[in-house]
Protein backbone atom coordinates (compact mmCIF):
# COMPACT_ATOMS: atom_id res chain seq x y z
CA UNK A 1 0.00 0.00 0.00
CA UNK A 2 1.28 3.50 -0.62
CA UNK A 3 1.88 5.39 1.38
CA UNK A 4 1.47 9.23 2.40
CA UNK A 5 4.19 11.63 1.95
CA UNK A 6 3.69 12.91 5.58
CA UNK A 7 2.39 11.08 9.47
CA UNK A 8 -0.89 13.42 8.87
CA UNK A 9 -3.26 10.93 10.63
CA UNK A 10 -0.79 10.52 13.19
CA UNK A 11 -0.06 14.18 14.00
CA UNK A 12 -3.55 15.00 14.20
CA UNK A 13 -4.91 12.70 16.29
CA UNK A 14 -1.41 13.12 18.27
CA UNK A 15 -2.23 16.80 18.41
CA UNK A 16 -5.54 16.14 19.42
CA UNK A 17 -4.64 13.75 22.43
CA UNK A 18 -1.36 16.23 23.70
CA UNK A 19 -3.98 19.24 23.66
CA UNK A 20 -6.79 17.36 25.57
CA UNK A 21 -4.32 16.96 28.29
CA UNK A 22 -2.58 20.49 28.35
CA UNK A 23 -6.20 21.80 28.45
CA UNK A 24 -7.59 19.37 30.59
CA UNK A 25 -4.77 21.23 33.14
CA UNK A 26 -5.81 25.19 32.29
CA UNK A 27 -7.89 26.67 35.82
CA UNK A 28 -8.55 29.62 33.94
CA UNK A 29 -11.57 29.21 31.44
CA UNK A 30 -10.85 31.95 28.92
CA UNK A 31 -7.15 30.53 28.68
CA UNK A 32 -8.78 27.00 28.20
CA UNK A 33 -10.73 28.09 25.33
CA UNK A 34 -7.68 29.82 23.68
CA UNK A 35 -5.47 26.43 23.86
CA UNK A 36 -8.32 24.69 22.88
CA UNK A 37 -8.88 26.94 19.81
CA UNK A 38 -5.07 26.82 18.93
CA UNK A 39 -5.28 22.76 19.19
CA UNK A 40 -7.95 22.36 17.30
CA UNK A 41 -6.97 24.73 13.87
CA UNK A 42 -3.67 23.09 14.16
CA UNK A 43 -5.48 19.79 14.21
CA UNK A 44 -7.80 20.77 11.10
CA UNK A 45 -4.28 21.97 8.97
CA UNK A 46 -2.99 18.21 9.86
CA UNK A 47 -6.43 17.07 8.28
CA UNK A 48 -6.10 18.92 5.24
CA UNK A 49 -2.72 18.22 4.80
CA UNK A 50 -3.93 14.06 4.62
CA UNK A 51 -6.47 14.70 2.71
CA UNK A 52 -4.16 17.06 0.08
CA UNK A 53 -1.27 14.57 0.28
CA UNK A 54 -3.29 11.45 -0.48
CA UNK A 55 -4.90 13.20 -3.83
CA UNK A 56 -1.85 13.81 -5.11
CA UNK A 57 -0.94 9.80 -4.66
CA UNK A 58 -4.04 9.08 -7.38
CA UNK A 59 -4.95 5.96 -5.89
CA UNK A 60 -7.58 4.40 -4.21
CA UNK A 61 -6.38 4.06 -0.50
CA UNK A 62 -2.63 4.85 1.39
CA UNK A 63 -1.34 4.39 5.00
CA UNK A 64 0.30 7.03 6.90
CA UNK A 65 3.79 7.48 6.44
CA UNK A 66 5.88 5.30 8.96
CA UNK A 67 3.21 3.67 10.67
CA UNK A 68 3.64 5.25 14.27
CA UNK A 69 0.95 4.04 15.84
CA UNK A 70 1.74 0.38 14.65
CA UNK A 71 -0.57 -1.91 13.13
CA UNK A 72 -3.60 -4.22 14.29
CA UNK A 73 -4.09 -7.77 13.44
CA UNK A 74 -1.45 -7.52 10.94
CA UNK A 75 -3.31 -4.53 9.01
CA UNK A 76 -2.32 -0.70 8.94
CA UNK A 77 -4.28 1.19 12.12
CA UNK A 78 -3.88 4.69 9.78
CA UNK A 79 -5.38 4.20 6.85
CA UNK A 80 -7.29 6.97 4.66
CA UNK A 81 -8.89 6.32 1.04
CA UNK A 82 -11.47 7.82 -1.06
CA UNK A 83 -14.19 7.23 1.35
CA UNK A 84 -12.28 8.72 4.53
CA UNK A 85 -10.53 11.68 3.09
CA UNK A 86 -12.95 14.06 3.25
CA UNK A 87 -14.62 12.72 6.36
CA UNK A 88 -11.52 13.21 8.19
CA UNK A 89 -11.66 17.34 7.35
CA UNK A 90 -14.90 17.75 7.82
CA UNK A 91 -14.70 16.08 11.24
CA UNK A 92 -11.89 18.46 12.53
CA UNK A 93 -13.93 21.63 11.16
CA UNK A 94 -16.86 20.93 13.20
CA UNK A 95 -15.11 20.68 16.03
CA UNK A 96 -12.99 23.73 15.45
CA UNK A 97 -16.56 25.88 14.73
CA UNK A 98 -17.90 24.40 17.89
CA UNK A 99 -15.02 25.42 20.03
CA UNK A 100 -14.75 28.60 18.17
CA UNK A 101 -18.65 29.76 18.67
CA UNK A 102 -18.60 28.64 21.97
CA UNK A 103 -19.23 31.95 23.95
CA UNK A 104 -17.77 32.76 27.83
CA UNK A 105 -21.14 32.04 28.80
CA UNK A 106 -21.39 28.89 28.00
CA UNK A 107 -17.55 27.44 28.45
CA UNK A 108 -18.45 26.81 32.26
CA UNK A 109 -20.74 24.02 30.88
CA UNK A 110 -18.68 22.92 27.77
CA UNK A 111 -15.29 20.77 28.73
CA UNK A 112 -12.87 21.96 26.22
CA UNK A 113 -10.34 19.21 27.24
CA UNK A 114 -13.12 16.00 26.91
CA UNK A 115 -13.99 17.93 23.43
CA UNK A 116 -10.04 17.47 21.84
CA UNK A 117 -10.60 13.68 23.70
CA UNK A 118 -13.30 13.20 21.42
CA UNK A 119 -12.04 14.82 18.16
CA UNK A 120 -9.06 12.42 18.69
CA UNK A 121 -11.10 9.36 19.19
CA UNK A 122 -13.10 10.10 15.83
CA UNK A 123 -10.20 11.19 13.77
CA UNK A 124 -8.94 7.97 14.15
CA UNK A 125 -12.59 5.67 14.11
CA UNK A 126 -12.94 7.81 10.74
CA UNK A 127 -8.94 6.27 9.65
CA UNK A 128 -9.51 3.09 11.19
CA UNK A 129 -10.45 0.05 9.02
CA UNK A 130 -9.38 -2.98 10.81
CA UNK A 131 -12.96 -4.26 12.24
CA UNK A 132 -11.53 -4.92 16.01
CA UNK A 133 -9.95 -1.66 16.04
CA UNK A 134 -12.91 0.26 14.61
CA UNK A 135 -15.06 -1.75 17.25
CA UNK A 136 -12.47 -0.51 19.97
CA UNK A 137 -12.75 2.92 18.85
CA UNK A 138 -16.71 3.35 17.87
CA UNK A 139 -16.58 2.02 22.27
CA UNK A 140 -14.29 4.48 22.83
CA UNK A 141 -16.54 7.25 21.62
CA UNK A 142 -19.48 6.78 23.76
CA UNK A 143 -17.15 8.17 27.19
CA UNK A 144 -17.24 11.81 26.24
CA UNK A 145 -20.86 12.41 26.57
CA UNK A 146 -21.05 10.51 29.45
CA UNK A 147 -18.37 12.46 31.07
CA UNK A 148 -20.38 15.44 30.19
CA UNK A 149 -23.81 14.30 31.60
CA UNK A 150 -21.69 13.22 34.68
CA UNK A 151 -19.94 16.38 35.49
CA UNK A 152 -23.45 18.20 34.89
CA UNK A 153 -24.98 15.88 37.42
CA UNK A 154 -27.57 14.57 34.84
CA UNK A 155 -29.26 11.22 34.38
CA UNK A 156 -27.09 8.59 32.77
CA UNK A 157 -29.61 5.55 33.32
CA UNK A 158 -30.98 6.34 29.08
CA UNK A 159 -27.74 7.03 28.10
CA UNK A 160 -26.02 3.53 29.55
CA UNK A 161 -28.30 1.83 28.82
CA UNK A 162 -28.55 2.10 24.75
CA UNK A 163 -24.81 2.97 24.55
CA UNK A 164 -23.96 -0.35 26.55
CA UNK A 165 -26.29 -2.18 24.48
CA UNK A 166 -24.63 -0.85 21.12
CA UNK A 167 -21.16 -2.27 22.34
CA UNK A 168 -22.66 -5.62 23.42
CA UNK A 169 -24.27 -5.88 20.48
CA UNK A 170 -20.66 -4.26 18.60
CA UNK A 171 -18.22 -7.06 19.84
CA UNK A 172 -20.92 -10.03 19.94
CA UNK A 173 -21.43 -9.19 16.24
CA UNK A 174 -17.99 -9.28 15.23
CA UNK A 175 -16.64 -11.67 17.87
CA UNK A 176 -19.10 -14.30 15.32
CA UNK A 177 -18.04 -13.00 12.29
CA UNK A 178 -14.60 -13.19 13.00
CA UNK A 179 -15.25 -17.21 14.32
CA UNK A 180 -16.64 -17.86 10.91
CA UNK A 181 -14.84 -20.29 8.35
CA UNK A 182 -12.31 -18.06 5.74
CA UNK A 183 -14.00 -18.42 1.74
CA UNK A 184 -17.59 -19.12 3.37
CA UNK A 185 -20.41 -16.94 3.77
CA UNK A 186 -20.19 -15.10 7.45
CA UNK A 187 -22.59 -15.59 9.95
CA UNK A 188 -25.42 -14.28 9.95
CA UNK A 189 -26.33 -13.69 13.21
CA UNK A 190 -23.42 -12.03 13.25
CA UNK A 191 -24.09 -9.84 10.75
CA UNK A 192 -27.73 -9.30 12.44
CA UNK A 193 -26.11 -7.84 15.39
CA UNK A 194 -24.09 -5.31 13.61
CA UNK A 195 -27.06 -3.98 12.20
CA UNK A 196 -28.73 -4.14 15.42
CA UNK A 197 -25.74 -1.97 16.85
CA UNK A 198 -25.65 0.19 13.31
CA UNK A 199 -29.65 1.52 13.79
CA UNK A 200 -28.96 1.77 17.86
CA UNK A 201 -25.97 4.12 17.40
CA UNK A 202 -27.92 5.94 14.04
CA UNK A 203 -30.96 6.40 16.36
CA UNK A 204 -33.19 4.58 14.44
CA UNK A 205 -36.90 4.20 15.45
CA UNK A 206 -37.90 2.69 18.18
CA UNK A 207 -34.39 2.94 19.52
CA UNK A 208 -34.00 6.73 19.27
CA UNK A 209 -34.88 8.52 22.95
CA UNK A 210 -31.09 7.79 24.15
CA UNK A 211 -30.89 10.87 20.95
CA UNK A 212 -33.79 13.23 22.79
CA UNK A 213 -32.29 12.62 26.12
CA UNK A 214 -29.07 13.34 25.24
CA UNK A 215 -29.85 16.80 23.66
CA UNK A 216 -31.96 17.57 27.01
CA UNK A 217 -29.64 16.60 29.54
CA UNK A 218 -26.00 16.91 27.96
CA UNK A 219 -24.39 20.41 26.72
CA UNK A 220 -25.60 21.53 23.36
CA UNK A 221 -21.88 21.50 22.14
CA UNK A 222 -21.40 17.99 23.23
CA UNK A 223 -24.64 16.27 22.17
CA UNK A 224 -23.86 18.38 18.46
CA UNK A 225 -20.57 17.08 17.94
CA UNK A 226 -21.55 13.24 18.96
CA UNK A 227 -24.33 13.01 16.74
CA UNK A 228 -23.15 15.17 13.54
CA UNK A 229 -20.43 13.15 12.11
CA UNK A 230 -22.59 10.30 12.21
CA UNK A 231 -20.17 7.61 12.92
CA UNK A 232 -22.91 5.23 12.43
CA UNK A 233 -23.25 5.78 8.89
CA UNK A 234 -19.35 4.90 8.77
CA UNK A 235 -19.96 1.78 10.86
CA UNK A 236 -22.28 0.50 8.80
CA UNK A 237 -20.09 1.62 5.55
CA UNK A 238 -17.28 -0.75 7.33
CA UNK A 239 -18.23 -3.76 9.12
CA UNK A 240 -21.88 -4.03 7.19
CA UNK A 241 -22.03 -3.02 3.54
CA UNK A 242 -19.15 -5.12 2.55
CA UNK A 243 -20.26 -8.65 4.06
CA UNK A 244 -24.44 -8.02 4.67
CA UNK A 245 -27.01 -9.97 2.39
CA UNK A 246 -29.39 -7.78 0.63
CA UNK A 247 -32.31 -8.34 3.34
CA UNK A 248 -30.13 -6.81 5.78
CA UNK A 249 -29.75 -4.15 3.64
CA UNK A 250 -33.13 -3.59 3.09
CA UNK A 251 -34.09 -4.08 6.75
CA UNK A 252 -31.92 -1.05 7.11
CA UNK A 253 -33.30 0.68 4.32
CA UNK A 254 -37.10 -0.02 6.09
CA UNK A 255 -36.23 1.43 9.68
CA UNK A 256 -34.10 4.51 8.28
CA UNK A 257 -37.20 5.48 5.97
CA UNK A 258 -39.45 4.82 8.77
CA UNK A 259 -37.45 7.05 11.32
CA UNK A 260 -37.13 9.62 8.04
CA UNK A 261 -40.89 10.37 7.77
CA UNK A 262 -41.51 9.96 11.61
CA UNK A 263 -39.09 12.22 12.84
CA UNK A 264 -39.94 15.00 10.01
CA UNK A 265 -43.78 14.50 11.32
CA UNK A 266 -42.35 14.98 14.71
CA UNK A 267 -39.85 17.95 14.43
CA UNK A 268 -43.16 20.08 12.96
CA UNK A 269 -44.67 19.44 16.43
CA UNK A 270 -42.44 20.11 18.62
CA UNK A 271 -42.67 22.54 21.50
CA UNK A 272 -39.20 22.85 22.66
CA UNK A 273 -36.11 24.08 20.33
CA UNK A 274 -33.86 21.11 21.20
CA UNK A 275 -35.85 18.36 20.63
CA UNK A 276 -37.14 19.71 17.67
CA UNK A 277 -33.25 20.27 16.25
CA UNK A 278 -32.68 16.36 17.39
CA UNK A 279 -35.73 14.89 15.38
CA UNK A 280 -34.91 16.85 12.33
CA UNK A 281 -31.33 15.98 12.62
CA UNK A 282 -32.91 12.40 12.95
CA UNK A 283 -34.40 12.80 9.79
CA UNK A 284 -32.06 13.51 7.58
CA UNK A 285 -29.49 11.58 8.75
CA UNK A 286 -31.88 8.73 8.20
CA UNK A 287 -31.19 9.28 4.71
CA UNK A 288 -27.78 8.22 4.48
CA UNK A 289 -28.61 4.91 5.66
CA UNK A 290 -31.52 4.47 2.71
CA UNK A 291 -28.43 5.02 0.58
CA UNK A 292 -27.02 1.19 1.60
CA UNK A 293 -30.14 -0.78 0.46
CA UNK A 294 -29.65 0.97 -2.98
CA UNK A 295 -25.99 -0.54 -3.23
CA UNK A 296 -25.23 0.94 -6.47
CA UNK A 297 -22.76 3.73 -7.27
CA UNK A 298 -25.23 6.24 -8.35
CA UNK A 299 -27.51 5.53 -4.47
CA UNK A 300 -24.23 5.39 -2.72
CA UNK A 301 -23.22 8.48 -4.52
CA UNK A 302 -25.71 10.22 -3.26
CA UNK A 303 -26.05 9.02 0.33
CA UNK A 304 -22.44 10.13 0.71
CA UNK A 305 -22.72 13.72 -0.75
CA UNK A 306 -26.12 13.86 1.72
CA UNK A 307 -23.75 12.62 4.70
CA UNK A 308 -21.18 15.73 4.09
CA UNK A 309 -24.07 18.20 3.41
CA UNK A 310 -26.09 17.24 6.29
CA UNK A 311 -23.13 17.12 8.65
CA UNK A 312 -22.17 21.17 7.58
CA UNK A 313 -25.34 22.39 7.78
CA UNK A 314 -26.70 20.88 10.46
CA UNK A 315 -23.84 21.84 12.42
CA UNK A 316 -24.28 25.16 11.20
CA UNK A 317 -28.07 24.71 12.20
CA UNK A 318 -27.28 23.49 15.79
CA UNK A 319 -24.52 26.31 16.41
CA UNK A 320 -27.37 28.72 15.50
CA UNK A 321 -29.84 27.32 17.55
CA UNK A 322 -26.74 27.43 20.30
CA UNK A 323 -25.80 30.88 20.10
CA UNK A 324 -30.03 32.30 20.61
CA UNK A 325 -29.64 29.62 23.75
CA UNK A 326 -26.67 31.83 25.17
CA UNK A 327 -28.34 35.29 24.56
CA UNK A 328 -31.86 34.38 25.49
CA UNK A 329 -31.85 30.69 27.50
CA UNK A 330 -33.40 27.39 26.02
CA UNK A 331 -36.08 28.21 23.43
CA UNK A 332 -39.49 27.72 23.25
CA UNK A 333 -41.88 27.04 20.00
CA UNK A 334 -44.49 28.02 21.38
CA UNK A 335 -44.43 31.61 21.17
CA UNK A 336 -43.11 34.45 18.63
CA UNK A 337 -39.52 35.71 19.75
CA UNK A 338 -38.83 38.21 17.29
CA UNK A 339 -35.37 38.07 17.42
CA UNK A 340 -34.32 39.27 14.07
CA UNK A 341 -33.91 42.69 14.54
CA UNK A 342 -31.16 42.08 17.46
CA UNK A 343 -29.56 39.22 14.97
CA UNK A 344 -30.00 39.32 11.62
CA UNK A 345 -26.84 37.34 10.31
CA UNK A 346 -28.04 34.83 13.33
CA UNK A 347 -31.24 34.88 11.44
CA UNK A 348 -30.55 34.70 7.69
CA UNK A 349 -27.65 31.54 8.56
CA UNK A 350 -30.00 29.75 10.78
CA UNK A 351 -32.73 30.05 7.43
CA UNK A 352 -29.47 28.84 4.99
CA UNK A 353 -28.52 25.78 6.91
CA UNK A 354 -31.90 24.48 7.78
CA UNK A 355 -32.85 24.76 3.97
CA UNK A 356 -29.16 23.20 2.94
CA UNK A 357 -30.08 20.35 5.17
CA UNK A 358 -33.07 19.28 3.05
CA UNK A 359 -31.16 20.00 -0.69
CA UNK A 360 -32.57 23.54 -1.52
CA UNK A 361 -31.29 24.50 -4.92
CA UNK A 362 -28.23 26.54 -5.15
CA UNK A 363 -26.63 24.40 -1.35
CA UNK A 364 -24.56 22.21 -1.08
CA UNK A 365 -27.11 19.42 -0.13
CA UNK A 366 -29.13 19.83 -3.85
CA UNK A 367 -27.18 17.29 -5.60
CA UNK A 368 -26.66 14.64 -3.17
CA UNK A 369 -30.53 14.58 -2.60
CA UNK A 370 -31.41 14.56 -5.99
CA UNK A 371 -28.92 11.33 -6.33
CA UNK A 372 -30.52 9.94 -3.46
CA UNK A 373 -34.16 10.13 -4.69
CA UNK A 374 -33.20 9.12 -8.43
CA UNK A 375 -31.03 5.95 -7.11
CA UNK A 376 -34.43 5.27 -4.44
CA UNK A 377 -36.87 5.42 -7.23
CA UNK A 378 -34.82 3.18 -9.64
CA UNK A 379 -34.96 0.56 -6.80
CA UNK A 380 -38.59 0.96 -5.45
CA UNK A 381 -40.89 4.15 -6.26
CA UNK A 382 -41.94 3.94 -2.73
CA UNK A 383 -38.81 4.47 -1.74
CA UNK A 384 -38.17 7.90 -3.42
CA UNK A 385 -41.52 8.81 -2.40
CA UNK A 386 -41.18 8.56 1.35
CA UNK A 387 -37.56 10.52 0.78
CA UNK A 388 -39.26 13.40 -0.79
CA UNK A 389 -42.49 13.54 1.41
CA UNK A 390 -39.23 13.23 4.65
CA UNK A 391 -37.74 16.35 2.61
CA UNK A 392 -40.97 18.23 2.60
CA UNK A 393 -42.01 17.51 6.18
CA UNK A 394 -38.05 18.89 7.08
CA UNK A 395 -38.80 22.15 4.90
CA UNK A 396 -41.93 22.94 6.91
CA UNK A 397 -40.47 22.12 10.07
CA UNK A 398 -37.53 24.73 9.36
CA UNK A 399 -39.96 27.32 8.27
CA UNK A 400 -41.87 26.74 10.99
CA UNK A 401 -39.25 27.10 13.83
CA UNK A 402 -37.37 30.31 11.84
CA UNK A 403 -40.43 32.21 12.23
CA UNK A 404 -41.21 31.10 16.02
CA UNK A 405 -37.82 32.26 16.84
CA UNK A 406 -37.21 35.49 14.96
CA UNK A 407 -40.28 36.80 13.51
CA UNK A 408 -43.95 37.29 15.02
CA UNK A 409 -43.36 40.26 17.56
CA UNK A 410 -40.84 42.80 18.47
CA UNK A 411 -37.83 41.73 21.09
CA UNK A 412 -37.32 44.03 23.67
CA UNK A 413 -33.56 43.50 25.40
CA UNK A 414 -32.03 45.25 28.29
CA UNK A 415 -28.03 44.44 26.71
CA UNK A 416 -26.67 44.13 23.10
CA UNK A 417 -27.65 40.90 21.23
CA UNK A 418 -25.31 41.14 18.29
CA UNK A 419 -23.50 38.12 16.83
CA UNK A 420 -19.67 38.60 18.04
CA UNK A 421 -16.63 37.98 15.49
CA UNK A 422 -15.93 34.44 16.58
CA UNK A 423 -19.50 33.84 15.99
CA UNK A 424 -19.24 35.91 12.88
CA UNK A 425 -16.21 33.80 11.57
CA UNK A 426 -17.63 30.21 12.21
CA UNK A 427 -20.92 31.69 10.00
CA UNK A 428 -18.92 32.90 7.01
CA UNK A 429 -16.59 29.57 7.03
CA UNK A 430 -20.04 27.54 6.55
CA UNK A 431 -21.89 29.99 4.76
CA UNK A 432 -18.92 29.71 1.94
CA UNK A 433 -18.81 25.84 2.55
CA UNK A 434 -22.41 25.44 2.07
CA UNK A 435 -23.13 27.87 -1.01
CA UNK A 436 -19.51 26.87 -2.25
CA UNK A 437 -20.14 23.29 -2.60
CA UNK A 438 -23.85 24.08 -4.11
CA UNK A 439 -22.83 26.52 -6.83
CA UNK A 440 -19.59 23.83 -7.74
CA UNK A 441 -20.34 20.83 -6.76
CA UNK A 442 -18.63 18.68 -9.65
CA UNK A 443 -15.29 18.16 -7.43
CA UNK A 444 -17.65 16.90 -4.01
CA UNK A 445 -19.28 14.48 -6.39
CA UNK A 446 -16.61 12.87 -8.18
CA UNK A 447 -14.99 12.09 -5.12
CA UNK A 448 -18.10 10.42 -2.91
CA UNK A 449 -18.72 8.48 -6.88
CA UNK A 450 -15.17 7.04 -6.60
CA UNK A 451 -15.95 6.08 -2.92
CA UNK A 452 -19.28 4.34 -4.16
CA UNK A 453 -17.54 2.53 -7.19
CA UNK A 454 -15.08 1.03 -4.41
CA UNK A 455 -17.94 -0.22 -1.68
CA UNK A 456 -20.26 -1.59 -4.39
CA UNK A 457 -16.85 -3.27 -5.92
CA UNK A 458 -15.31 -4.54 -2.69
CA UNK A 459 -19.33 -5.71 -1.39
CA UNK A 460 -19.35 -7.49 -5.17
CA UNK A 461 -15.84 -9.40 -3.97
CA UNK A 462 -16.91 -10.18 -0.71
CA UNK A 463 -20.34 -11.83 -1.01
CA UNK A 464 -20.85 -15.30 -1.78
CA UNK A 465 -21.97 -16.42 -4.87
CA UNK A 466 -24.58 -15.33 -6.51
CA UNK A 467 -25.45 -12.59 -4.02
CA UNK A 468 -21.97 -11.09 -5.46
CA UNK A 469 -22.52 -11.49 -8.73
CA UNK A 470 -26.14 -9.79 -8.24
CA UNK A 471 -24.63 -6.68 -6.60
CA UNK A 472 -21.81 -6.59 -9.30
CA UNK A 473 -24.21 -6.82 -12.24
CA UNK A 474 -26.72 -3.78 -10.85
CA UNK A 475 -23.26 -2.07 -10.10
CA UNK A 476 -22.08 -2.07 -13.61
CA UNK A 477 -25.74 -1.09 -14.98
CA UNK A 478 -25.80 1.85 -12.64
CA UNK A 479 -21.99 2.83 -13.59
CA UNK A 480 -23.53 2.56 -17.35
CA UNK A 481 -26.08 4.70 -16.89
CA UNK A 482 -23.90 7.59 -14.94
CA UNK A 483 -21.61 7.54 -16.71
CA UNK A 484 -22.06 10.48 -18.78
CA UNK A 485 -23.20 12.56 -16.18
CA UNK A 486 -20.40 11.82 -13.46
CA UNK A 487 -16.95 12.89 -14.00
CA UNK A 488 -14.89 9.05 -15.33
CA UNK A 489 -13.22 7.12 -12.68
CA UNK A 490 -9.72 7.85 -10.89
CA UNK A 491 -6.73 7.02 -12.87
CA UNK A 492 -5.73 3.79 -11.32
CA UNK A 493 -1.60 3.45 -10.43
CA UNK A 494 -0.90 0.86 -12.98
CA UNK A 495 -2.46 0.22 -16.15
CA UNK A 496 -2.10 -2.81 -18.41
CA UNK A 497 -0.87 -2.54 -22.58
CA UNK A 498 -3.69 -2.95 -24.55
CA UNK A 499 -3.56 -6.77 -26.59
CA UNK A 500 -2.30 -6.75 -29.88
CA UNK A 501 -4.97 -6.72 -32.98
Amino acid sequence: MIELHLPWLDLSILLALVGAIWVGRRRNIERARRDALIVSAAVLGCAIGAWQDFGTLHTFEAHDWGDVLGTVGGRDLLVIDELSAPLVPLAALLYLLTILSTLLTKAQRFSFAWALAGEAILLATLSCRAPWGLVALLAAGTLPPLVDLLRRRKPVRVYLLHMGLFVLLLVAGQGMIALSTPGSAPSLAGVSLLMAAVLLRSGVVPVHCWMTDLFEHASFGTALLTVTPMVGAYAAMRLVLPIAPDWVLHSIAIFSLVTAVYAAGMALVQHEARRFFCYLFLSNSSLVLVGLEIATPIGLTGALCVWQSVAMSLTGFGLTLRCVEARTGRLSLDAFHGLYEQTPMLAAFFLLTGLASIGFPGTIGFIGAELLVEGGIGINPIAGTAMVVAAALNGLAVLHAYFRVFTGTRHVASIDLAICMPERIAVLILTVLLLGGGIYPQPGVTSRYHAAQRLVEQRARQLPGDAGQATALRGALSEHVTSSTLAPARRPVATSPPAPR
